[in-house]
């Protein structure tokens, strides 16, 4: 019995590492500076990402790197739960017990984030993670990120401004999922999204300011 406790102790310790080190690693990937081959840190709101790309350089260069960043938190939350199935079935874990780890899933998806904001790859300096969140997100509860976005769509059909459907849509993606995920897989969403909150305020306090808004987006806002 001893035996087995600390196999399935050393088999999670590992999954985790794992977890975190992939997620990491690819979340410092500097997608916005590889795709434009520009510091987009020292243009526009001085954040690497995909909003700063569209407004300094155009939707078409910007497109790619919005791709990026939202795979990249896709495919760190699809290792989590790679490897949470796979340290269930290394264990002889029953059936009920596969989703003790479905955190796993939720670190991956952080570990991204993470790196995206502070890179190892780019002088600790990076983004918001708003976009590896989304990634992330889509694979943590597809079914409710699928109604988010039918919920953003809206709201940007609505309104013509797709900043306010995007931001819409990000914040009914816990409301939805508490009702198909339950209070405890939410509140783990709601770590994920206080490091976005984090880094807001962060960029907030260091005095970046904002790139000019869209014509829809000054309309809703007033100017």
């Amino acid at each position: 019995m001893r035996c087995v406790v600390v196999h399935t102790v050393s088999m999670a310790g590992i999954a985790v590492a794992a977890t975190v080190l992939f997620g990491y690693l690819i979340g410092s990937v500097p997608v916005a500076r590889l795709v434009t081959r520009r510091d987009l840190r020292t243009m526009g709101d001085g954040n690497p990402g995909y909003w700063n790309a569209r407004q300094m350089l155009g939707t078409r260069t910007a497109f790619p790197v919005f791709v990026g960043d939202v795979v990249k938190g896709a495919l760190a939350a699809a290792m989590g739960r790679l490897l949470a199935v796979s340290e269930w079935v290394s264990t002889g874990a029953t059936a009920g017990a596969a989703g003790h780890y479905w955190w796993l899933g939720y670190l991956g998806g952080f570990a991204a984030m993470v790196g995206h904001a502070w890179p190892v790859f780019d002088r600790f300096r990076g983004g918001r993670s708003v976009l590896c969140f989304v990634g992330a997100a889509c694979v943590l509860s597809p079914i409710t990120a699928l109604v988010a976005a039918l919920i953003a769509v809206g709201v940007w059909a609505t309104t013509r401004s797709f900043a306010w459907g995007a931001r819409v849509g990000v914040f009914a993606f816990p409301l939805v999922q508490l009702i198909i995920d339950g209070p405890v897989r939410t509140a783990a969403t709601g770590v994920l999204m206080c490091l976005v909150g984090l880094r807001f305020w962060q960029a907030a306090r260091s005095g970046q300011h904002q790139p000019p808004r869209d014509a829809d987006e000054r309309a809703v806002l007033g100017g």
